[in-house]
C-alpha cells in the first residue's frame, strides 16, 4: 500500500479547510462600515432619544425644579410714595424726631388795640396760653402794667385809678377786679406769688376788660402783660422768670 499519496491528500484538503475557516472570520471585520470621527465644531444631533434617555431626562429637570422651588425667595420690599408723586422700594424711614416747643401767650381783642371812651363802656381782650412739650409748669401768674399818662389840658383828674382791669371768672362767668399796676418803675419778678398750673402742650385761655373812669386823664400807654414763672429761684434770669411776654396798644380819649 503507497501510504505517501493518501497522507499527501489528506493535509490538501485540512489545508482548505482552515483556508475557508479564516475567510468566513475576516469577512465581518473587512465589511463591517467605517465608523465616521465625531465632530465636535457641529450642530447638536438632532437624532431622536430613546425612550429611556427621554424619562431620564425628564425627572432630572422634575428634580431641578423641585430643589429651585424648596429654596426661599427673600420677599422684595413693597413700593411706597415719595415726595413729587415718585415710588421708592428701599426700607421705611425711621420717623423724625418730634421737634421741642415752648410756651407762647397771644392776645385778641377788637381792631388789635384797647381804645377807651372816659366813662365809657370796657373793652373785653382774651389771652390764650399755649404750652409746648418742653415742660409744665406748677405756677403762672399774669401780670398787668401800664405807664402813668397824660393829664391832657382840660382833663379833671381825681382821687380814683384812671383805668379799672376785670378778670372774668370762667366757672361764674363773674367780672371781679384784677390788679394792673401803672408805674415807671419795674417790679422784681421774686417779688410775685401765687398762679396757676399749666401741664405740657396745654391751652387755657383769659378773658379780661379794660375801662376808663370819668375823671380819669387821655392819652396813650401801652398795657403790658407778663407771664410769670414763680416757682422760678432768684436770680434764674429774665428767660425762665418770665416765659411769655406782649405788649397791647392803648388809647384813652373824652366823650364826645
Amino acid at each position: 500500500m503507497d501510504v505517501g499519496p493518501r497522507l499527501l491528500a489528506t493535509a490538501t484538503v485540512l489545508l482548505a479547510v482552515l483556508l475557508a475557516g479564516c475567510t468566513e472570520r475576516a469577512t465581518p471585520a473587512s465589511t463591517a462600515a467605517p465608523v465616521p470621527p465625531a465632530d465636535t465644531t457641529g450642530p447638536a444631533s438632532t437624532a431622536p432619544r430613546s425612550p429611556s434617555a427621554a424619562a431620564d431626562a425628564s425627572a432630572s429637570a422634575s428634580a431641578s425644579a423641585s430643589a429651585s422651588a424648596s429654596v426661599p425667595v427673600a420677599a422684595s420690599p413693597s413700593p411706597r410714595p415719595v415726595a413729587g408723586g415718585a415710588v421708592t422700594t428701599g426700607p421705611a424711614a425711621a420717623p423724625s424726631a418730634v421737634p421741642a416747643t415752648r410756651l407762647t401767650m397771644s392776645v385778641d381783642t377788637r381792631g388789635g388795640r384797647i381804645v377807651l371812651v372816659r366813662g365809657g363802656p370796657a373793652q373785653e381782650f382774651t389771652l390764650t396760653l399755649r404750652n409746648g412739650n418742653t415742660r409744665a409748669y406748677g405756677h403762672l401768674l399774669l401780670t398787668f402794667q401800664m405807664e402813668a399818662f397824660g393829664p391832657s389840658p382840660g382833663d379833671r383828674p381825681g382821687p380814683d385809678p384812671s383805668v379799672l382791669l376785670e378778670h372774668r371768672d370762667p366757672a361764674t362767668g363773674r367780672w371781679s377786679p384784677a390788679e394792673l399796676r401803672i408805674a415807671n418803675d419795674f417790679r422784681p419778678y421774686h417779688l410775685h406769688e401765687g398762679g396757676s398750673p399749666l401741664g405740657r402742650d396745654a391751652v387755657r385761655t383769659e378773658r379780661y376788660r379794660l375801662r376808663a373812669t370819668a375823671t380819669g386823664p387821655t392819652g396813650s400807654s401801652p398795657l403790658e402783660v407778663r407771664l410769670l414763672d414763680t416757682d422760678a429761684p432768684e436770680g434764674a434770669g429774665e428767660a425762665r422768670e418770665r416765659p411769655a411776654r406782649l405788649v397791647l396798644p392803648h388809647t384813652t380819649r373824652r366823650a364826645s
